[in-house]
């Protein structure tokens, strides 16, 4: 059975999830932006997150001269995967770092073998 949870209460969710990423890497996120959104996109509807961006690996220059990078956590999804809310934070905690290590230039794989992927 999913979880049912209001936009307001799903958001506080993600802002515990962030605030659960150590200080010393908190720090070092640079030029990036968390969206909500209630859909994943079309061409891959299944998504719990993504990452649209390029990994600071993978800069040259001035970060502060572009557009933030992205990252998007898409609640319908990660709702309708879990059946309890210790699940749903859980989930949402997992995605949020998966996410942001892709900030990092971390890749699936290496992910994977740290347990979120």
């Amino acid at each position: 059975m999913p979880v049912e949870m209001d936009p307001v209460a799903f958001d506080a969710m993600v802002e515990r999830a962030l605030d659960g990423i150590p200080d010393e890497l908190a720090r070092l996120v640079r030029n990036v932006v968390v969206l909500i959104e209630d859909e994943a996109p079309e061409d891959d509807p299944d998504l719990l997150g993504l990452y649209d961006g390029i990994a600071l690996t993978e800069r040259w220059g001035d970060p502060m001269m572009e557009l933030p990078d992205r990252i998007f956590v898409f609640r319908n999804n990660l709702l309708d995967m879990c059946d309890s809310v210790e699940e749903l934070e859980e989930e949402v905690r997992i995605t949020v770092v998966h996410e942001i290590a892709h900030h990092f230039g971390i890749d699936d794989d290496r992910l994977h073998d740290l347990g979120y992927a």
